[in-house]
């Protein structure tokens, strides 16, 4: 009688667990790999892209800081002169007032409207902490916030004047980083009347902002019109806030 013998599947084939084994952790090692190539390259894709977003990002920051220093400069600035007319009591403050008198016909500034000559000193004139008055000019002596006025009255008729259709007042400021005047208040009135003689003043007055060394003066349209009879009737003036 034969005799049977029961082999177990598992038994008769011992390797071919082991074998599975390796060839699923050399898959997985070679997943791995692959993984992390694909990794690395995009890395390497993306180092350019990020070059370039840090370049464009520089650029702005470097306009905004030129223009934060430019800010802080003009701040320092500002904060230097508030600081120096913040310690003069209004006593101190530069100011002054100038009041008309007989024109000298010939003063004129190149092509501009001719320039009104003042009286400094007598009358009501005056000037004082160091607001001269100089070429027919108001010299600036401390940078800072001016309220700057100015009125001239004009009359007529005068000799073959008496056809002038309008009179024009201007307040000029010259400075020595600018060739040219600049117009800092105009004003200008048509005349209406038609009788013997007739007078109309123009009042100019605003705050200003000027610099050390500034000269300030006053443009008419016809000196020959300007009333000098009366100094409260033509004046000009500053004084810093």
């Amino acid at each position: 009688m034969e005799r049977v013998v029961e082999i177990n599947p598992e038994a008769a084939t011992p390797g071919i667990s082991q074998i599975y084994g390796m060839h699923l952790r050399e898959d997985l090692r070679r997943m791995r790999c692959t993984v992390l190539l694909c990794l690395l390259s995009v890395l390497l894709l993306m180092l350019p892209t990020a070059y370039l977003l840090v370049g464009n990002l520089r650029a702005p920051n470097s306009c905004a800081s030129q223009v934060t220093e430019q800010m802080g400069s003009r701040f320092l600035k500002q904060r230097a002169v508030a600081a120096v007319t913040d310690t003069l009591s209004s006593e101190e403050k530069p100011r002054a007032h100038l009041t008309v008198k007989k024109q000298d016909l010939t003063e004129t500034m190149g092509n501009h409207l001719p320039i009104l000559q003042w009286e400094d000193k007598r009358g009501l004139a005056f000037t004082k902490n160091n607001l001269t008055y100089s070429s027919n000019a108001l010299v600036i002596p401390v940078s800072g916030d001016y309220y700057v006025y100015a009125q001239v009255t004009f009359r007529g008729p005068i000799e073959s004047y008496s056809k002038t259709n309008s009179v024009t007042e201007i307040i000029t400021k010259v400075t020595d980083s600018y060739p040219e005047p600049t117009q800092l208040l105009t004003g200008t009135k048509t005349l209406s009347e038609k009788g013997n003689s007739w007078f109309q003043p123009i009042y100019l007055g605003a705050v200003v902002s000027l610099e050390v060394g500034d000269k300030l003066m006053v443009n008419v349209s016809d000196i020959k019109l300007v009333d000098y009879t009366k100094e409260h009737k033509t004046f000009f003036g500053a004084f810093l806030l």
